[in-house]
């Protein structure tokens, strides 16, 4: 497996992680992890709403010095 995609968002507030993550998503191949480093509480919330509008999913969540780091997976975007 390649190495995940850093997607730093810390230091920015709501929707601005969730934006980034998708454009960095954008041009990942199906099955690509990325890792989002966020320091708005927001992006827990956000993130997961985020994965299921675009068929990816979470795999882990972690305050790691003050920020959140959510890391994901890509998946197939759904149809609607």
């Amino acid at each position: 497996m390649s190495e995940p995609i850093l997607v730093d968002a810390r230091g920015h507030r709501c929707p601005v992680p969730s934006l980034r993550l998708r454009k960095a998503m954008e041009t990942a191949p199906v099955g690509a992890r990325l890792i989002l480093l966020a320091t708005d509480p927001m992006a827990r919330i956000d993130v997961p709403y985020l994965m299921r509008e675009q068929g990816g999913r979470i795999c882990e969540i972690e305050d790691v010095d003050g920020a959140l780091r959510i890391t994901v997976e890509t998946g197939a975007v759904p149809k609607d």
